[in-house]
């Protein structure tokens, strides 16, 4: 436990250094307006990849629906600033609960079916929650709910951002998260050694939902506006990608393939012609030689990089 607490304190003030030296850069302008974009849609997508990763890497869950919540997050904490005119601070709780309310409601329901049957419900009611705010007059329809006040900055989305980390970190390393684990390995298993399987399923559900709303308010009150047209099955689908290339079950995984697959679209933007071929070339190539992922259901630390580093199933080539 002490080591434990040790590494997290370890991992909080190299965030404090990391922080002060963006922000540096940001108020000189050594970092322009298009890098800062993308470092702040970098930190929602961390956000977005990290809580996705809850449900479908920890614990087994294949949900393709996320940006259904990411859509109830930006509109709820649009309303909440825009026609109530409240602080942006309770835009992001209310976001944040509203969209974990959802989740609860949709996976009690939709998490007693599994593999391909879930995705296609999870799939099918992030498209439903989209129709129905494309339907509402008083969020704006077709046309998006706009004025939104630009509350969102880099301090923001990343303290946010730490925060639901360390939140899901120690989630996973609760009571509750091995249990989490243990679904994800064998269900039945878990279920016969009296694991409340839907508890914790339907838990996890509700706390990646949650955080997908946060992501929501923050990307809402970054850009203006918040439009269906931004929360279809291919955002979905996007956040998927980045939890699979970058490992399913890794923290590590998550964070950075949030940032790579954040920062190539980035780097692309000055190629369109070539932009999609080129990303799509290289998660196929990816997806060919390394198919669980960067990090497999590894997290990143410096034994990896040690002579004869650990194998798939966490122990070392020497302890063999």
């Amino acid at each position: 436990m002490n080591n434990i607490r040790k590494r997290d304190l370890m991992s909080l003030l190299g965030c404090f250094a990391l922080f002060a030296i963006l922000q540096l850069l940001l108020s000189f302008d050594i970092i322009g307006p298009f890098w800062e974009l993308n470092m702040i849609l970098i930190g929602i997508n961390i956000i977005l990849a990290v809580s996705l990763n809850l449900i479908n890497g920890y614990t087994g869950q294949f949900s393709i629906g996320h940006a259904g919540f990411l859509a109830i997050g930006a509109y709820t904490g649009a309303i909440v600033t825009v026609k109530l005119g409240l602080p942006f601070e309770l835009a992001l709780i209310v976001g944040t609960l509203c969209a974990g309310l959802v989740g609860f409601m949709i996976g009690l329901p939709t998490l007693r079916l599994k593999g391909d049957y879930l995705a296609i419900a999870t799939l099918g009611l992030g498209e439903i929650i989209r129709i129905c705010i494309l339907n509402i007059e008083y969020v704006g329809g077709a046309s998006g709910l706009m004025g939104i006040p630009r509350e969102t900055n880099f301090a923001w989305v990343f303290w946010v951002g730490i925060f639901i980390i360390f939140f899901i970190k120690n989630f996973i390393n609760s009571a509750s998260g091995r249990s989490c684990l243990a679904i994800r390995e064998n269900e039945i298993a878990a279920e016969t050694m009296g694991i409340d399987t839907t508890k914790y399923k339907v838990l996890a559900f509700t706390i990646g939902a949650a955080f997908a709303g946060t992501a929501g308010v923050l990307f809402s009150h970054y850009f203006y506006i918040a439009h269906p047209a931004s929360f279809t099955f291919m955002r979905s689908f996007d956040i998927l990608t980045m939890v699979v290339l970058g490992g399913l079950g890794s923290m590590s995984g998550a964070i950075t393939g949030a940032f790579l697959l954040t920062f190539i679209s980035a780097f692309l933007a000055e190629y369109p012609e070539w932009r999609m071929v080129i990303y799509s070339v290289t998660l196929i190539v990816l997806m060919i030689h390394r198919p669980q992922g960067l990090f497999g259901n590894k997290e990143l630390s410096l034994k990896m990089f040690k002579m004869g580093g650990g194998n798939d199933d966490g122990r070392t080539a020497e302890s063999k």
